[in-house]
C-alpha cells in the first residue's frame, strides 16, 4: 500500500460518498432515471477522486450533496412530470461545478509543484517503479 500514505487524512470519506452514489444507483435500477444516472457516473466519479485529493472536505460534502439532489431527482422523474425532477433536483449541478473547483484546484497545485509527495507517486507509478521500491 504504498501509495496510500500520499493521500490526505480524509480521503477515505471520498470512498464513503462514492459507494452511496452506488447504492443510490442499485436502488435506481428499478426506476426510469437510472440510464440517466449512468451517463453522469463517470464525470462524478473522476470529480470526487481527483478532487479530493486535494480538498477531501468539501469533496465529501459536494458529493453527498449531489447524492441528495439525484435523489429527489430520481424520486420526481419516476413520477412522469418533469417539473417534479427539478424542485430539488436542480441544484445537483451547482455540486457538480463544485467538484470542478476542487479538481480544478488539484490540478493547478500538481502544475505548481505544491503537493511534491503526490507528484512523486504519479511520476513512480507511470515509469513503474512504484512496486520496485515496495520490495
Amino acid at each position: 500500500m504504498a501509495g496510500l500514505e500520499m493521500l490526505p487524512a480524509r480521503y477515505g470519506n471520498v470512498a464513503f460518498v462514492l459507494v452511496a452514489y452506488c447504492f443510490l444507483n442499485f436502488w435506481m435500477a428499478f426506476q426510469r432515471g437510472h440510464q440517466n444516472s449512468l451517463e453522469l457516473m463517470p464525470v462524478f466519479f473522476m470529480l470526487m477522486m481527483l478532487g479530493g485529493i486535494r480538498h477531501p472536505c468539501p469533496s465529501v460534502v459536494l458529493g453527498s450533496i449531489y447524492i441528495v439532489t439525484r435523489y429527489f431527482y430520481f424520486t420526481g422523474y419516476s413520477t412522469g412530470d418533469p417539473q417534479k425532477r427539478l424542485t430539488i433536483g436542480k441544484y445537483g449541478f451547482l455540486a457538480l461545478v463544485g467538484l470542478m473547483g476542487c479538481t480544478v484546484s488539484f490540478g493547478i497545485s500538481l502544475h505548481r509543484g505544491k503537493n511534491q509527495r503526490l507528484l512523486h507517486m504519479l511520476l513512480l507509478i507511470q515509469n513503474g517503479e512504484l512496486k520496485k521500491s515496495k520490495k
